[in-house]
Order: C-alpha cells, then structure tokens, then sequence
C-alpha cells in the first residue's frame, strides 16, 4: 500500500484516522469503529437501499460486511481533502480483494467521508460509497 503524506498537519490528522478507521474493519476488530463514527453518523452505502442512521447501525453495517467476508486488500487511492474549520470531506477511490460466500470479489468505487473535530478528536458523521459506475 503506498504511504500518502499530507504537508498540513490538520489533512494529516484526518487521514490518520481514515487510514485507521478503515484498517479497523479491513485487518483488525470491527468493533473498534466505535472510536471513529459519530454517535449520529449517517451512510449511504451500496448496498443498503435506505440510508444507516446513528452509530449503532453503522456499525452493525462495517461489522457484518467485515464478518461475512474474508477481506484480502484494501486500498484507498489518490486521497483528497478539503478542511472548512472543525469539519473536513474526504474523498478517495478504492480498491480491494475479498472472498464472500465462496466467491473471490475485486472491486473498485469512490468512498467520500464527512468528518467532524469534537473534543479534540475527527469523527466519521457521514459516509458515502460506491462500486464504480458500469
């Protein structure tokens, strides 16, 4: 995985956590994204067709999809960020590798986060990803 360094110190902050947000659910315990979603987080995700609201359904979620696949790779790719005080977007593709129902899947997509800074820490409050268009 190629190491992204930001020259602000705030848009490297951010990305620490995104790049541990996602090794959460990637390589570790899903169950640590409670440190990282916002207590009224909402995503739009690819696959559920209604949006997750707060953070007890978002995790449920990132764990699910954590626990019902073998995950290979995970990349995110060509990282950008835009800070507008204590509230950041960030915006990358992606690209991963994963078994899931004993089929292996690649896929690539665009996953863009809305971050805020309360009490000192980034929290997730909303997610949008998806698969590339066809």
């Amino acid at each position: 995985m190629a190491i992204v360094a930001f020259d602000d110190p705030i848009k490297q902050e951010i990305w620490t956590t995104v790049r541990a947000l996602n090794d959460a659910w990637t390589k570790g315990n899903p169950d640590d994204l409670v440190n990282y979603f916002h207590r009224d987080m909402i995503a739009i995700t690819a696959t559920d067709r209604y949006r997750r609201e707060g953070r007890a359904m978002c995790l449920e979620g990132w764990k699910g999809f954590a626990q019902a696949a073998t995950i290979h790779r995970w990349e995110e790719i060509d990282p950008v960020i835009h800070v507008y005080g204590d509230s950041a977007v960030v915006a990358y593709n992606f690209d991963m590798s994963f078994d899931m129902g004993g089929h292996k899947v690649d896929l690539g997509g665009r996953d863009m986060f809305f971050f805020v800074k309360e009490n000192g820490q980034w929290w997730a409050v909303a997610d949008q990803y998806s698969a590339y268009p066809c």
